[in-house]
């Protein structure tokens, strides 16, 4: 997620669509692991990141919390992000390489694009400056790897939405309300599993769009 930087401070000053051409395939990040040795606590977890990450490590959100995964404030809400440890990302093996790969976050996945949202959707942007390896063409689609898509795309800017006002509403909120907003974001979203993801997520962010 992007916030408040300037396109051309951070980008190479366009914005791509699923079908576009973008410079950002770093070969399989073959003998690279750079960035994720270096990474902070920036990855923030949505929670089809939760749900894929159970799905390829057996564990649930809750085995997960302070092992892999820790919780912190963003913009006004306590989100997951995964945590780090000397190595950097705690997902990365002792030859450095990604435990998870198949299931990885969509930060991962889209790294060195990233969002850049709008009122009624987003597009993909190209990070300039991020990746030590030569880059080459490929399209966006192909690049993030993402199966369905569609469906994932409209996930994706539903969850923005509904954490843009609930973090908007948990910064105006006395300590209690913010308590009670922030514990329901996490036991609705996070800890309490999924099935099949898009359909229960659907439904469950129903009452968040009306509040």
């Amino acid at each position: 997620m992007l916030r408040d930087e300037r396109l051309e401070d951070i980008s190479d000053g366009r914005r791509y669509g699923i079908n576009d051409l973008v410079k950002a395939d770093a070969g399989g990040c073959k003998g690279c692991s750079k960035c994720c040795e270096i990474m902070t606590d920036t990855i923030i977890l949505s929670p089809i990141d939760i749900y894929r990450i159970e799905k390829e490590t057996n564990k649930s959100f809750n085995d997960m919390l302070d092992v892999n995964i820790e919780l912190g404030m963003v913009d006004g809400l306590i989100l997951p992000h995964v945590k780090t440890n000397k190595n950097g990302c705690n997902f990365l093996s002792e030859d450095k390489r990604c435990t998870i790969h198949g299931n990885r976050p969509d930060f991962c996945r889209l790294f060195p694009l990233g969002r850049l949202y709008e009122e009624d959707g987003f597009s993909y942007i190209l990070q300039v400056g991020q990746c030590d390896k030569p880059l080459t063409k490929v399209k966006v689609k192909k690049w993030i790897d993402t199966p369905e898509l569609k469906e994932h795309e409209a996930y994706v800017l539903l969850w923005h939405k509904i954490i843009r006002k609930m973090g908007q509403k948990a910064l105006e909120a006395s300590e209690e309300e913010r308590k009670s907003i922030v514990m329901s974001l996490l036991n609705e979203f996070y800890m309490t599993p999924f099935g099949d993801f898009y359909p229960e997520f659907i439904e469950r962010a129903r009452k968040y769009e009306t509040e």
